[in-house]
């Protein structure tokens, strides 16, 4: 088996501590007509979701009017970027982290169900934008996750087979599509996990199971 050439990120809840952010701006959304998702369905249910299936699966479920997808969508994307002009900021542990694996090598990507505006801003913001190779949103994809389409479309850019990939995922929708894609996974808790020693740790693992 190949030895591991590239590590693919996701961002919301990877390297960005944003969840609380899409589940405050949406519900600042939705609240002006009526509408609200609490944190345990958020958590449960739409984590790691595009805004567009969020959506779609309110009015599925609650009656929300598909009148309404474009504007609370529009809406939704403008509140969760004043979050991040104001509340996104760079973590050493990542710079780091991500500074000394392109300095070893390895080929480096995020792959995000967020809109491609927010993905870019968020790794400008970050400090982390200039050790990617790939940045892929929704908006590159056809099928967001937990379709694979997104893991196999950033693995063919960088020019790599599944099997040279390592996918650090935190929500079930991106492990179904890290799982499905036949990449490697290290699935974190919180950013705090996503650091070089715990990614080198798994890099390693995977790489004795395959000699």
């Amino acid at each position: 088996m190949p030895k591991i050439k590239a590590v693919i990120f996701d961002m919301d809840g990877v390297l960005i501590d944003a969840k609380e952010w899409h589940f405050e701006s949406l519900n600042r959304a939705l609240e002006l007509f009526g509408y609200t998702i609490n944190r345990y369905d958020h958590l449960v249910t739409y984590d790691g979701l595009p805004t567009r299936k969020k959506l779609e699966m309110l009015s599925a479920e609650r009656g929300l009017p598909r009148a309404l997808h474009g504007f609370l969508n529009d809406l939704k994307q403008q509140y969760t970027m004043d979050a991040v002009y104001t509340r996104c900021k760079p973590l050493f542990h990542h710079e780091y982290a991500l500074s000394m694996l392109k300095a070893a090598g390895y080929r480096l990507a995020v792959a995000s169900n967020s809109v491609r505006n927010t993905v870019e801003v968020m790794m400008q913001k970050a400090a982390l934008a200039p050790y990617l190779d790939a940045i892929l949103s929704n908006q590159d994809v056809s099928k967001p996750k937990p379709d694979p389409e997104i893991y196999l479309t950033t693995m063919a850019r960088l020019g790599l087979q599944p099997s040279e990939c390592l996918v650090v995922e935190d929500n079930e929708n991106g492990i179904r599509a890290a799982k499905a894609s036949g990449a490697h996974l290290m699935v974190v808790g919180s950013v705090e996990d996503v650091n070089y020693q715990n990614i080198a740790l798994h890099i390693g693992k995977y790489e004795r199971q395959a000699a």
